[in-house]
């Protein structure tokens, strides 16, 4: 075990992690079903089931990292995790099979959800008792990372005429490389320094506080959702603004990048929970404009407000959730992800009927919204409750202001 880790290795480790289980395991597979859809006979109903397969999974990944308290466990599940990420992309061009591809989509959502989870726990665990600020911002920009570089790299490799199998092998021998830094450098939980802060006792929220918070993520969840599920085949749906659904995705994995690190300021500067709110009203602008316009300056502009909040309300609750239970981070923090992934099973199939009737996204669209506003009403309960996460850190970084 490395007792020599610095925070840039665990920081480009924790990136390079979700890269591999997030980026190519799970996002990787939107850029991609289109090709899928012209050259492997994959339909419409079957793309939507691959999707649902692999939401399913990412549920169980959940219920997996929320039951195990062994830390230990936990570490080698998430090398687990990276070894699987990049098997399950390989083993997508053995077959055109639907079945075979519903069983490697159903593990790659396990290793996206429980990747992420697990590895994040064990950062910011790391992160505080080495005396760091414990923000998992630069952390969660693996998934801006993940999001514009499959879409990239998509796109040139269409320019070589690179056919489905092609592009999956490409982005397993890519996941295989980066797989290496998150395997040697993500921390054991027992991997402190000689100078380590003694580890922070765990400050649980009162039961009112936690459904409130967990309700505030469902509606987070829902409004990440619709977007990131339909924004490609709304903006495809714009006339003038054909062929530009690709772009659309790109845009927002840019936005996610910096964003991340710039709401940890914000967080810092007025609390998290202040911070949250400004996320979700960005966000709600965001999913409103396409309903409004179909200029494509303004489109752009929803992507990029997208990008630049959805992480970002990932990064700052899953930052609490770890805050209140220091000692077992990931397990508070599969707890809310099981609140956010529930939406995730309910709010594509109510937008895809509801399109499907009216023959347009809007309605589906105004629901996210609405959705999102009661989410922003629930986290202004939350500050008015007043409770905080204790921190190690001076100044405390998880300060509630009112």
């Amino acid at each position: 075990m490395n007792n020599t880790l610095t925070k840039s290795q665990v920081y480009f480790a924790g990136i390079c992690s979700l890269v591999v289980t997030v980026g190519v395991a799970r996002f990787s597979y939107t850029p991609l079903l289109p090709i899928m859809q012209a050259e492997a006979g994959l339909t419409e109903t079957g793309g939507g089931w691959l999707a649902t397969v692999n939401y399913i999974g990412y549920m169980i990944g959940v219920l997996i990292a929320a039951s195990l308290n062994n830390l230990h466990h936990k570490y080698l599940l998430q090398k687990l995790y990276l070894v699987l990420s990049v098997v399950t992309s390989a083993a997508m061009v053995i077959s055109s099979d639907l079945y075979t591809w519903s069983v490697m989509r159903l593990v790659a959502g396990i290793c996206a959800s429980g990747g992420l989870i697990i590895s994040s726990g064990l950062i910011l665990k790391w992160l505080v008792n080495n005396g760091h600020r414990g923000e998992l911002g630069i952390h969660f920009s693996g998934i801006g990372m993940s999001i514009a570089v499959s879409a990239i790299i998509v796109e040139i490799l269409l320019q070589f005429s690179a056919n489905w199998q092609q592009q999956w092998l490409f982005f397993a021998a890519i996941a295989a490389i980066i797989a290496v830094p998150a395997w040697l450098w993500v921390p054991h939980p027992n991997n402190h320094p000689d100078h380590a802060q003694a580890a922070p006792k765990d400050n649980p929220p009162s039961k009112k506080f936690t459904r409130l918070f967990l309700l505030a993520y469902f509606c987070a969840g829902y409004g990440y959702v619709v977007s990131a599920t339909f924004i490609v085949d709304i903006i495809e749906g714009l006339e003038g603004l054909e062929g530009q659904g690709a772009l659309s995705f790109v845009l927002i994995g840019l936005a996610a990048i910096p964003a991340v690190v710039l709401w940890d300021r914000v967080a810092r500067k007025y609390g998290y929970l202040k911070a949250l709110v400004g996320a979700y009203s960005l966000q709600i602008i965001g999913i409103m404009i396409p309903t409004q316009s179909d200029a494509f300056p303004l489109i752009a502009l929803s992507a990029i407000l997208f990008g630049g909040t959805f992480v970002a309300c990932v990064s700052l609750v899953l930052t609490m959730a770890g805050h209140f239970f220091p000692s077992n981070p990931s397990k508070f923090m599969g707890k809310m992800t099981l609140a956010y992934g529930c939406a995730q099973i309910i709010a594509p199939f109510l937008t895809g009927l509801l399109a499907e009737n009216l023959g347009n996204y809007n309605l589906g669209l105004y629901l996210s919204a609405i959705v999102m506003v009661v989410g922003s009403g629930l986290i202004l309960a939350l500050m008015k409750i007043g409770e905080q996460p204790a921190d190690s850190n001076k100044p405390r970084t998880l300060s509630v202001k009112t």
